[in-house]
């Protein structure tokens, strides 16, 4: 299903060696975009053949807790991610969240649960032996001083977030 872009997003800042995060992309399309090889079933594939994890977004991340027989009732609620990376080489699942703004609104909000929500997928991602990483990929938006605090919070949480890209290193890949 096609995105609706933010046309007051940035974008300008990004650099060879991150994943460019616009609305209207997923992790696959990113993945892709750098060289990586997305199969159907999220298979992650570098240039020499390597599968280096898997790319799962909202359902289909979940899908993948249940293949792993992962009990999702530890949650009171299902969270889905708006997307994730499973890297099977450092046994971590990094969830992404795209948050885009262009006036003031509930993202603003929505910041600050981060470390509810890392704590909920901790509780899914420890049964299959995986740790987790919560980051968020911002908006320049995000950037003006009335955040600073909600940011600082973030970090003082153990949580991520990233202005408009994603680097590739902070996905182990």
């Amino acid at each position: 299903m096609p995105r609706t872009p933010n046309t007051h997003g940035g974008g300008a800042l990004t650099n060879a060696h991150g994943l460019l995060f616009e609305q209207t992309t997923s992790l696959d399309e990113a993945l892709i975009n750098r060289g990586y090889r997305v199969t159907n079933e999220g298979k992650v594939i570098n240039s020499r053949g390597v599968i280096l994890g898997y790319s799962r977004s909202k359902n289909k991340f979940i899908r993948y807790l249940e293949e792993h027989n992962t009990d999702l009732s530890v949650n009171s609620d299902r969270l889905l991610p708006d997307d994730a990376f499973i890297n099977i080489f450092n046994t971590t699942i990094f969830i992404i969240e795209k948050k885009y703004q262009h006036i003031a609104g509930s993202v603003d909000e929505k910041l600050q649960t981060c470390l509810y929500k890392k704590r909920q997928y901790t509780k899914l991602s420890s049964q299959i032996g995986y740790d987790l990483v919560y980051t968020y990929v911002l908006n320049d938006w995000f950037r003006k001083p009335k955040y600073a605090d909600v940011l600082d919070f973030i970090e003082e949480v153990g949580c991520h977030y990233f202005f408009n890209e994603l680097p590739l290193g902070f996905l182990g890949i």
